[in-house]
Parts: C-alpha cells; structure tokens; sequence
C-alpha cells in the first residue's frame, strides 16, 4: 500500500521541479534577452548563438557519457522539421517584440495564449473542453493582463505588428510541439538536439530576409573587427547559457503538464520579469497595474486548482502517472547507464 502512494508522491514532486525549473529560466531568460537585445542589437544572432549553445551542449555532454540523447538520423528530422520551423518563428517573433516593445507589451500577448491554446487542444486536439472554473481562471488571467498593460504606455504599430504575429506562433507552436513530444517518441534531449539543431539550419535564410546580415557585417567593419563589449559579451553569454537550460525544462515540462498548463505556467512566471523591470526600465506600469497583475497571478493559481485532482483516487489519474513514470524510468536508466560508463572511465 506504501509502495502504492509513494509513486504518485515521487511523480508530483519530480513535476514540480520541472515547473519551477522552467519558470525560473523563462522569467529569468526573458530579463537577460532584453538586456542583450539592448546591448547587441542583433536578435536573429542573439538567437542563432542559443541555437549554437545548446545543440552543442547536448551533442558534447552526450559524447561524454553525462547525458543520453537520441541520434541524430534524417527521416526524423523530416518528421520533426515542421515543428522546428513552428519553434523558430515563434522565437523569431518574440526576440523582434522585445526588441520594438517593452516587457509589458509582450506579457499582455503572452497572458492570451492559455485561452487559445486550450481552445486549440479541444478543437484540434480533441481534450475535453475545460471546466467553468478552469475558463474563469483562464478569464482571469485575460482580463488582469489587459488592465495591466492599458495603464502602460501606448503600443506603436510596429510593436502591434510583431505582437500577433508572435501570439499567433506561440499559440501554434503550444499546441503542436506537444503533439510532436507525445508522438514522436525522442526522449527529452533528443528534442532539445533536434529542434536547435534545425532551428540553428533555418536562421542564415531569416538573416537575408530580414537584411540583419548587412547590418552585422557593417557593424563588423565599423568596429575593426571588435564585436562584443564586457557588458555585452555578459549578457549574450548568459542569454545562450539559459537557452540551453531553458531548452530541457521547457521539453520535460511538455511531457509532465498539458499545453495549457504549461502555458499558465509560462504566463504566471512572468511575475518576477515584472519585479525586474519595474526596477531597470524607465517605462513601467503605475501601482493600480501592479494590482492588475496580482488578478493574473490569482488566476493562475485558481487554474491549478482546478485542474488538480486527487491522483492517490483517481484510477484514471494514476494509469496515466503509471504511464508517465515507466516512460520516465526509461530515460533515467538510460541516462544512468550513460552516466555508469562515464564514471567508470
């Protein structure tokens, strides 16, 4: 009967790492993206340079035995290339409204991709449609952010323009890459190899079409070959390392939450890029925005309480955290083979 309660006990406290692991790298990663963008005006570099750090990253600690990753084989990158493009763009746009709008602006469209999402994963995916508690919180979350960002400054057209273009790839990108992550059957480092790696083949046609590549390589001449300042060297360098870290949470969370949830997640983290901003930047919301927000976060964790249930009754709830644990246990006994063969030499 101990044996029984443990599992579910052990599956909810490994979940929650990953969820706080992925908040605080997002929260985090969106801070020091800002700054690098501000300090390196370049984001389709900025985010080739992420690419770069983690496909690298997983490749060698993977030669080195200190983690497993699928290899790397042609038919399933044709199989996982659309969803790389998916990533890219949403990537893409993000970086470009961070670099025309401020972090307020981005928050508000990110806090609208939970309610489209979950509208997505019942029409597209066939989930069953939330609960009237679950659409009030995702309500709540709308509803909190639109009053937070109406008492910040004005949006300009540009920033509109990168603004739906990014909540329209995101919400696509939500709901699609956890299709891939639940069908494709790559562990979690093989995504992250997978989907960097790809993205890492798409950003030269992105440099030409956007002219970034001209700008760079003015900026190259101007400078006498010199690219980076101390500071600017710091960020990018924290920029790439939190990709990477930010690349496996993000993977793992997919597999552990749903796409909502996972969404919310992302949404309700933004509490702490907030804090930061409202201590960096010029622009920022008034008081009555900052209780705005606390309308957000309350619905955020009014969304976790109405998709939680009791998984020690719950037969239904526990088939699936069976489930999940045996995919789970899978690729730790790999990865602790991997780590045996390391240790060992």
């Amino acid at each position: 009967m101990s044996a029984i309660r443990f599992e579910p006990t052990k599956q909810y406290y490994a979940t929650t790492s990953l969820v706080v692991g992925y908040a605080l790298c997002s929260s985090l990663l969106a801070v020091i993206n800002k700054f690098a963008i501000t300090k390196f005006n370049y984001p389709g570099l900025l985010t080739a340079l992420q690419y770069v750090t983690s496909a690298l990253g997983v490749w060698l600690l993977g030669k080195f035995g200190f983690l497993h990753h699928d290899p790397f084989k042609l038919d399933i990158a044709n199989k996982f290339l659309p969803a790389a493009v998916v990533f890219y763009l949403a990537i893409f746009t993000n970086t470009n409204l961070l670099r025309h709008a401020n972090v307020d602006t981005f928050i508000v469209f990110r806090s609208l991709t939970p309610l489209l999402v979950a509208l997505a994963d019942t029409i597209f995916r066939r989930q069953p449609c939330p609960s009237k508690l679950t659409f009030m919180s995702l309500l709540i979350i709308l509803g909190g952010a639109v009053a937070y960002v109406a008492t910040d400054s004005a949006f300009t057209l540009t920033a509109y323009s990168w603004a739906f273009s990014y909540l329209v790839t995101i919400t696509t990108e939500m709901v699609y890459i956890k299709h891939m992550v639940m069908n494709l059957g790559l562990n979690t480092w093989g995504f992250v190899l997978y989907n960097n790696f790809l993205s890492l083949m798409m950003a030269p046609i992105f440099w030409v079409l956007t002219g970034e590549c001209n700008e760079v390589f003015a900026a190259l001449v101007a400078n006498g070959g010199n690219w980076f300042e101390p500071v600017a060297f710091t960020a990018v360098s924290l920029s790439c390392l939190f990709g990477l870290l930010i690349s496996f949470f993000g993977f793992a969370t997919r597999k552990a939450v749903s796409a909502t949830a996972f969404t919310v997640t992302g949404v309700v983290n933004k509490f702490l890029t907030v804090m930061i901003n409202v201590l960096i930047w010029d622009k920022h919301a008034t008081p009555f925005g900052l209780v705005c927000l606390l309308f957000t976060l309350s619905g955020g964790v009014l969304y976790q309480q109405s998709v939680t249930g009791p998984p020690l009754h719950d037969s239904t709830a526990s088939k699936q955290t069976g489930d999940a644990s045996d995919n789970d246990d899978h690729e730790d006994n790999q990865d602790k083979k991997m780590a045996g063969k390391h240790a060992s030499i």
